[in-house]
Parts: C-alpha cells; structure tokens; sequence
C-alpha cells in the first residue's frame, strides 16, 4: 500500500482548524477509511496519536479500534512516525 506524507499545507486545506485535537482526529478517521485521501492504517494511526497527545480523548478509542486491525509493525511505525511529527512541531 502506498503510504501519503501529506504536507502542512494539503493538511491545512483539508482540516483548517489544524491544530486541535480534534483536527487530527478527524485526518485520522480519514485515513482510516479513505475518505479524500488513500486508505492508510498506518497514516490513520499516526494522526489518532497526535490527537491523543494533542489532548482529543475521542480519538483514545478509535484508535484501540484501529490497532486491532494492524499489525505490530504497523502499529510501531504510525508510533515513530507521529514521534517525528511531534518533534518537528
């Protein structure tokens, strides 16, 4: 599966309130369903722990759910990934 690294501005034009908690929650179930971006589980996951960092208890739960359905690995990289994310911020 191809993986998308949307940039700060495909972001900002498809979440505007960027950044909340629940705009990253909102890029996550995105992600997790392919709604205006590729079907990505591990880009979902990324997104639902930054909107758990960034204080959004709704995405706690979605993304338990989300991490049924991924592997370890998976789960290991949208973690570094969302670390990564954090850092640059």
């Amino acid at each position: 599966m191809a993986r998308l690294d949307l940039g700060a501005a495909d972001i900002a034009a498809l979440v505007p309130d960027l950044d909340t908690g629940e705009a990253y929650l909102e890029l996550g179930l995105m992600h997790a369903v392919g709604r205006s971006v590729p079907l990505d589980l591990v880009a979902a996951h990324k997104w639902l722990n930054i909107a758990v960092a960034k204080g959004c208890r709704a995405a706690v739960s979605r993304r338990a759910e989300l991490a049924q359905e991924m592997s370890a690995d998976e789960i290991a990289a949208a973690q570094r990934a969302a670390r990564m994310f954090l850092a640059a911020a």
